[in-house]
């Protein structure tokens, strides 16, 4: 009979055979779904394949089921699991699952059913670069989130000065502030559809100076997280420098 610490080593490391098998399975899983979702959103499917395709749908859920009450038993603490990304990434991959059971309208159920793309997510916890970049974006998360406060205060004040220039000239496309906001979108991310632009002399000297700003709002958070990578790839580095050498303790 598996011990909890060696279940718990299997489902949690990749450093042993078992280890590495159960998080190939779960890969396989998580692409077997993936697939039979896009399957299903084909035209004129049979009957025959559409069944195939739910019992497909219900085989790959009660496997990560279990695959999510397995990681609940070993976590320790298990709220810690419970709470965290790789937690709430798996606990949305089965959810939509059983909330469709008990429904009866069908665009609900088809919303509810959408939401199992999540399941790509199940790969990141795999990807040594995924779990890199989430390291990075923890190391400069409170810069992230104060530069996010700045750039929805700049997003709201570009909506209102287009909104004061070019409302007049272009009653419907900037109606209010409200519909002011696509085009302050679309400008500040240096995005620009084309589809809303201001005509008159003042709003275009205003969009220049928009047009600046968005430059900022794209390059500062590239600039951060491009330094914390940096840092995350240095602290492993070192870290990988000041393990002994298993194989000759004599050099360490």
């Amino acid at each position: 009979m598996i011990k909890l610490k060696d279940l718990k080593h299997i489902v949690e490391e990749s450093d042993t055979r078992a280890g590495r098998i159960f998080d190939l399975v779960v890969q396989f899983l998580v692409l077997v779904s993936l697939v039979s979702f896009s399957v299903e959103t084909l035209p004129n499917l049979s009957s025959v394949v559409r069944k195939w395709l739910n019992v497909i749908e219900m085989l790959t859920v009660g496997l990560f089921t279990a695959e999510y009450l397995l990681r609940v038993a070993v976590a320790t603490p298990k709220r810690s699991f419970i709470l965290s990304f790789f937690g709430l990434i798996d606990l949305l991959a089965i959810l939509p699952f059983y909330l469709s059971l008990g429904m009866l309208d069908l665009r609900v159920v088809r919303i509810v059913r959408f939401l199992r793309f999540f399941r790509i997510l199940k790969l990141t916890r795999y990807c040594n670069a995924i779990t890199r970049f989430r390291k990075a974006l923890s190391l400069v998360k409170e810069e992230l989130i104060l530069f996010s406060v700045a750039a929805i205060i700049v997003l709201y004040i570009s909506a209102v000065g287009i909104y004061f220039f070019e409302r007049e000239a272009q009653p419907e496309a900037f109606s209010s502030v409200f519909h002011s906001l696509w085009w302050a979108i679309v400008t500040l991310t240096s995005v620009g559809y084309g589809d809303v632009y201001p005509v008159t002399v003042g709003g275009r000297v205003f969009t220049a100076f928009v047009l600046i700003v968005g430059l900022g709002i794209v390059a500062v958070p590239t600039g951060l997280i491009a330094s914390a990578l940096s840092r995350v790839r240095q602290l492993e580095d070192k870290d990988t420098l000041d393990k002994p050498d298993v194989a000759n303790p004599h050099l360490s």
